[in-house]
């Protein structure tokens, strides 16, 4: 059983934290939200993490706000607030926070689902000295058709990509309507043409946000088999 507690990351932003029961040093893996808070979701990803054998810390981006799954505008509203330099402000106030606790400074990787998945790849960008492996699933507005910002006014990260020294892992459901093909073939062709580490996964049976077990499109086939892959994936990068 992993341990599991709520922590001080820094004095203005606060986390939930996950370590494997076996004592000693362990890889660090900061975990991003998907647009509705620290969800019992995002707890439970932190606790598969740690059962496998990492520190996992989940940043609470949202300040103590969880929004239900059920209320998709007020997530979209909230999404429209956020801003990418903030945010990776404080995702490395966690990668300190990680390398200070795991034993293992410089180890540690990161994983983002949704929001996450595309807040992973850009800190996989911006970040390429402090992390060894990133996984980003169905994380939307990577490479967009269009090059401007998207309807949140950010950034496609994609642009970034040149930047980017550890290898990803993108994942993403066959039936998401929102992450069509074509945005899957714009992501791995702009990135193999930056000679980049990848691998991009579609799961079939699966939509949008698959893998949370409190929405309507959990898919538990494609979660498992998922799950697996990221396992797999992030013991290969950081062992």
């Amino acid at each position: 059983m992993s341990q599991a507690t709520n922590v001080e990351i820094r004095k203005d932003l606060q986390g939930f934290v996950t370590k494997p029961k076996s004592k000693g040093a362990s890889p660090g893996v900061i975990v991003i939200m998907e647009a509705y808070g620290l969800t019992g979701h995002v707890q439970g990803a932190c606790r598969r993490l740690a059962d496998a054998g990492y520190t996992a810390l989940a940043p609470d981006f949202f300040h103590g706000e969880v929004i239900p799954y059920t209320d998709a505008p007020a997530a979209m509203a909230k999404v429209a607030t956020l801003k990418d330099t903030v945010m990776l402000d404080e995702i490395s106030a966690g990668l300190d926070w990680l390398d200070a606790e795991s034993g293992k400074p410089g180890k540690n990787g990161i994983i983002g689902f949704c929001m996450g998945g595309r807040l992973a790849f850009l800190a996989n960008c911006r970040f390429p000295a402090r992390l060894q492996a990133a996984v980003g699933f169905y994380g939307g507005a990577i490479a967009p058709e269009s090059t401007g910002p998207d309807k949140f006014g950010r950034t496609p990260p994609i642009g970034e990509a040149g930047s980017m020294q550890a290898p990803i892992y993108l994942g993403y459901g066959a039936d998401d309507q929102g992450i069509p093909p074509a945005e899957h073939a714009r992501v791995a062709g702009l990135l193999s043409a930056a000679k980049k580490r990848y691998t991009l996964a579609v799961y079939p049976g699966a939509a949008h946000a698959f893998l949370c077990e409190e929405r309507a499109n959990y898919a538990p086939t494609a979660a498992a088999l998922a799950w697996r892959d990221i396992i797999d994936f992030l013991a290969a990068q950081l062992a």
